[in-house]
């Protein structure tokens, strides 16, 4: 595209922002009242939203529809009110909203609103919209038997109007922006979401019902009341959603009271509404307090979850490194099997016939080691048949038939295999550690597992029961050293196994019975947490 014609371009786009903006202005300008100035509000937003190059074709925008009353009401106001009144109210606040937007941290880089800057910012626009709109008063011209002007009543009207014309449209505004552009600029989800089904649901038929007790009562003081009352469902939705709840709910309630008001100048409504400012002032702050608790809350709850995720990746990073070692040891005994074979082929005839079985014994007793190592490291069985079978028939029922421990293992293998791997690993060394533990009270005659896995509430979950009982003069061949080797755990007890459980929101519980003790587990398969996230 040409230089002249972009240049074009631009100029359209300022002429559609000064167009669009007038007409706004024209139409709440036409809804709005000196204590309820819906056209502030509107200005505001504009001057937080329109980036600043469009500034310019925004004071346009407004001195249209200024100049032409202006020069329809000359004759009647003076030359001066013509020429004050043309002046836009939005240029006095520019610096102000840019130096909120600039230097004080209106907005931050994500995007999110600081509402204590927000208020400060409509705060001292109003005062400034205030005070102009008081100049041009005082340069009124008004017939000599105009009753005297009270400045005092005509400042608290346009202050109190224009901070609630402010209150009413700009935190909502910005809390659909937020919310849009938090939920991946789809309008649906906002529609959709908990605060929208709130407002839809319980603050609109609310506040409906208060206008109507309002408008169908001929005592002030219950149309005062209802008025007041319009408060609470604001509380209920700040202390819900923090302050977008309170942006929207302050902006259905600013409505309301208006709906209520039975003439312009109602005294009664500008109470109502002084209260409504200051209520939603209050409950924007407590919920912006409200919202960035919730956000440390969910950050540290993410932080947990990442935490989890990551020792959980650890643990079956481990185990990798153990079925890894394992089978290198399996190569391992294979190679010493083939060399001991054939150097011993070799020797046959140079050794005599006790000598050559002695090596040959002993040759086996090292592969029977290197296996059981092996088997202790990452069960073979585990690899060929699955955990069910690695339970029963694996190196813990082999270790403990080797120390002259009766074991007895009940599990569905089906059910148990359907886990995640994870659960599976954590099961499997959970169990070790039990029959560890165990293996190691006294008099130890017996273990009996039983493991059962199911679903519930769509979360699958694996119990275990482990219970180990005494017997007089049970045989014990081997020491607690060799059976912890033999089932490759740390020897930490059971506060080794808790921590492993709770990697995956388990519990375990111990408790004292007739001659032993017994040990349950459980662990929940929940869905695995993307370190990524």
């Amino acid at each position: 595209m040409s230089k002249q014609g972009s240049r074009w371009v631009e100029l359209s786009k300022h002429a559609a922002v000064a167009l669009g903006y007038a007409l706004g202005f024209l139409v709440l300008r036409e809804v709005s009242f000196s204590h309820w100035l819906l056209s502030s509000g509107f200005r505001f937003c504009a001057l937080l939203l329109v980036p600043y190059r469009y500034w310019p074709a925004l004071v346009i925008g407004e001195m249209g529809p200024l100049a032409g009353i202006a020069v329809t009401h000359s004759d009647k106001y003076g030359t001066l009110w013509s020429a004050l009144y043309v002046f836009p109210p939005i240029a006095l606040a520019m610096p102000v909203v840019q130096a909120c937007k600039r230097f004080w941290g209106l907005f931050d880089s994500q995007g999110r609103v600081s509402v204590l800057i927000l208020l400060f910012c409509a705060l001292v626009c109003s005062s400034l919209w205030t005070a102009i709109n008081l100049v041009t008063l005082s340069e009124t011209k008004f017939p000599a038997n105009y009753p005297q002007l009270s400045f005092t009543v005509y400042a608290a009207r346009w202050f109190v109007g224009n901070f609630l014309g402010i209150l009413t449209l700009a935190p909502s505004v910005l809390c659909v922006r937020e919310l849009v552009a938090g939920g991946g600029q789809k309008v649906w989800r906002v529609l959709g979401s908990d605060l929208a089904l709130d407002v839809l649901t319980i603050i609109v038929p609310s506040l409906a019902l208060l206008v109507f007790l309002g408008l169908n009562t001929e005592q002030e003081s219950l149309r005062q009341a209802c008025r007041m009352a319009m408060f609470m469902p604001v509380v209920w939705l700040s202390l819900r959603h923090g302050w977008y709840g309170g942006a929207l709910g302050g902006a259905a309630a600013s409505v309301a009271i208006v709906l209520t008001m039975p003439e312009r100048y109602d005294s009664g409504t500008l109470q109502a509404q002084v209260f409504m400012a200051f209520a939603i002032t209050t409950m924007l702050l407590l919920g912006d307090r409200i919202a960035l608790l919730n956000r440390n809350e969910s950050r540290e709850r993410g932080d947990a979850k990442l935490a989890y995720a990551l020792a959980q990746r650890n643990m079956m990073l481990g185990e990798m490194q153990l079925r890894q070692t394992s089978h290198a040891l399996e190569h391992v005994r294979e190679g010493v099997q083939a060399t001991y074979g054939q150097l011993l082929d070799r020797l046959r005839h140079m050794l005599p016939a006790a000598d050559e079985r002695d090596y040959r014994l002993r040759a086996a007793v090292a592969q029977q080691q290197l296996f059981r190592l092996a088997d202790s490291l990452h069960p073979v069985v585990w690899r060929e048949e699955g955990l069910g079978a690695a339970l029963r028939q694996g190196a813990i029922a082999r270790a403990l038939d080797e120390s002259g421990i009766r074991y007895w293992c009940d599990v569905r293998e089906q059910t148990v295999n359907a886990v995640g791997h994870g659960v599976q690993i954590a099961l499997y060394r959970s169990v070790c550690d039990l029959v560890a533990h165990l293996g190691a009270l006294p008099d130890v005659g017996s273990i009996r597992v039983h493991v059962r896995a199911g679903r519930s509430h769509s979360q699958k979950w694996v119990f275990v029961r482990a219970e180990g009982v005494a017997e007089q003069g049970a045989a014990r061949r081997v020491v607690r050293d060799d059976l912890l080797l033999r089932l490759s755990v740390s020897g930490l007890g059971l506060a080794a196994t808790r921590d492993r459980v709770a990697l995956y929101n388990g519990l375990l519980r111990s408790k004292d019975i007739a001659g032993g003790q017994r040990i349950s587990i459980l662990l929940r398969d929940e869905q695995e947490i993307s370190l990524a996230g």
